[in-house]
């Protein structure tokens, strides 16, 4: 009963995570300045980001959920806020003030963030870890693309 209470209370927060990063970019994917971007070829349709990211946030509810139950320290509730500050903060630096390179610095560390919640957390959650995996995944790809518009804009 405890995780699905653990796992509920990280949906709402994550899934806040994601409406905050949608206002803060400003209508981001859709303005002139993003489209006249030269983007990188391997740069997925629009409608899979809302796909991926939903699905994500289900995933790392579920590892959030897991985690809290074997590792009540203040240092998981902490990793977390920053993940959840870096995740909306990269929206507003990226799309909304056009901060390229301060939005792939802030990605990176997001991401090295997200793994070092996979690897440090191993022994605890066992495979259960790999709820966070997809998470990792996506922000290798997303720092990928934040990469070559840094590159080639």
């Amino acid at each position: 009963m405890k995780f699905y209470k653990n796992f509920i209370l990280f949906i709402i927060i994550n899934f806040s995570a994601l409406a905050i990063g949608s206002l803060l970019m400003n209508d981001g994917p859709r303005t002139l300045w993003y489209k006249n971007l030269n983007q990188a070829p391997w740069t997925p349709p629009g409608w899979v980001f809302g796909i991926a990211w939903s699905s994500i946030m289900l995933l790392f509810s579920a590892f959030m959920a897991y985690l809290v139950q074997v590792d009540k320290s203040k240092k998981v509730l902490i990793l977390f806020s920053i993940q959840f500050v870096l995740n909306v903060l990269w929206n507003f630096l990226f799309f909304n003030q056009h901060y390229i390179i301060i939005g792939l610095l802030n990605i990176l560390f997001l991401t090295f963030l997200m793994f070092y919640f996979l690897l440090a957390y191993s022994y605890q959650l066992k495979n259960k870890r790999f709820f966070a995996l997809p998470y990792c995944i996506w922000l290798v790809l997303a720092s990928s693309l934040n990469f070559y518009i840094a590159l080639y804009n």
